[in-house]
């Protein structure tokens, strides 16, 4: 690691555990412990555990806090209930994707709002500069570790320390007791599989890692980087923000129209996205599968005949799927509804077969 970037709060039982580190969004970040290939096969069959901290929390609160945040938001943030989660994207007047988020409803006057890592202090000060003084809006990230657990048997080792998560459902989230700590226990995810999110205050963030260390022995749960975590959400076709989704795109072409709620409110962004609904987005994002030797990688260009018509915005080797190389990429319209186009690998045109669908999807 070096000195100008930030450790995470538990940098020292990652080091421990064998990490090797990388910059990532200022802070120096676990990429892997050991091979990113059985880290991902771990998450897919048995329990993985990441350590997240560097993700940011912005609490919303007040009388005003809801129509604060549903104005602030493309989703309805009217209908979450009380420990009620929603995905969604924060969007700019002109319809770029600000960052795409994680809502949480925590009461009737407390929202919290889980930020992209990179984002965070720029979404902080957009965030306060919308809401105004309709709410009580702080940056409280450095007051809490979040580490996630994913994978079939993620429910077994969390119940084992917290047993209060037993009756949390997917995008639902709850106070709980954890190695002594109160923590928030949230069920969302970002690699397909089920699992925990554990928001745990600073001062407790080791007794709370030994205690999901320890839980974790009998499921042969291992901790996962940063490495695997994107080969886990490229499988399952979870953007990434700066590669896939960024203030140049918007959630129309971005395939996340079903978080762009029109008839809600008022929302930031509206007016221009309505235009893009009317008139149909030029683009969209697609799945791609490289039906020929090699890897396919972010910027690789697209063409259709002579013609480029799109890049790739993300794209690696997928070990779920017997190792083929996937990628997402914007292609233009009409060819967004080819089946085949070709990806220029140096100076080489190689077959890619076009889906709609995630790479993968859990059947359990």
């Amino acid at each position: 690691m070096t000195d100008s970037l930030r450790p995470l709060p538990l940098a020292a039982q990652h080091e421990a555990l064998g990490a090797r580190f990388a910059p990532f969004a200022g802070y120096a970040m676990p990429v892997r412990y050991g091979s990113i290939k059985d880290e991902h096969h771990a998450v897919r069959q048995r329990c993985g555990l990441f350590d997240v901290s560097h993700m940011g929390e912005v609490f919303v609160r007040g009388t005003g806090a809801l129509a604060a945040v549903d104005r602030l938001i493309t989703n309805d943030a009217t209908r979450l209930v009380d420990g009620q989660a929603l995905y969604t994207t924060m969007c700019a007047p002109d319809g770029g994707i600000v960052d795409d988020l994680i809502v949480y409803r925590l009461d009737a006057e407390t929202f919290l709002i889980c930020v992209n890592a990179a984002n965070r202090h720029g979404d902080f000060a957009w965030i306060t500069d919308v809401i105004g003084s309709d709410a009580e809006v702080t940056d409280e990230s450095d007051a809490f570790v979040q580490l996630a657990i994913q994978g079939p048997a993620a429910v077994e080792v969390v119940c084992d320390v917290a047993p209060s998560a037993a009756a949390i459902a997917p995008f639902r989230a709850a106070w709980g007791p954890l190695a002594g700590a109160r923590c928030l226990l949230s069920r969302t995810g970002y690699t397909g599989e089920d699992g925990f999110e554990v928001y745990a205050p600073v001062e407790h963030a080791e007794a709370v890692f030994d205690a999901l260390v320890s839980a974790g022995q009998r499921a042969q749960m291992v901790p996962v980087g940063l490495g695997a975590r994107d080969t886990l959400r490229l499988e399952a076709r979870l953007m990434l923000y700066g590669n896939d989704i960024t203030r140049e795109t918007n959630p129309l072409e971005a395939g996340l129209g079903w978080v762009v709620k029109f008839g809600s409110s008022d929302f930031v962004g509206r007016d221009a996205l309505e235009q893009v609904a009317a008139a149909g987005p030029t683009r969209r994002l697609r799945g791609l599968f490289l039906e020929a030797p090699g890897v396919l990688r972010a910027g690789y260009p697209l063409f259709a005949g002579e013609a480029q018509v799109g890049a790739l915005t993300s794209g690696g080797i997928a070990p779920t799927l017997d190792d083929q190389s996937i990628g997402l990429a914007y292609i233009d319209r009409p060819h967004d509804e080819a089946d085949r186009l070709e990806v220029e690998i140096r100076g080489r045109r190689l077959p890619v077969r076009v889906t709609k669908a995630p790479f993968y999807k859990r059947t359990r």
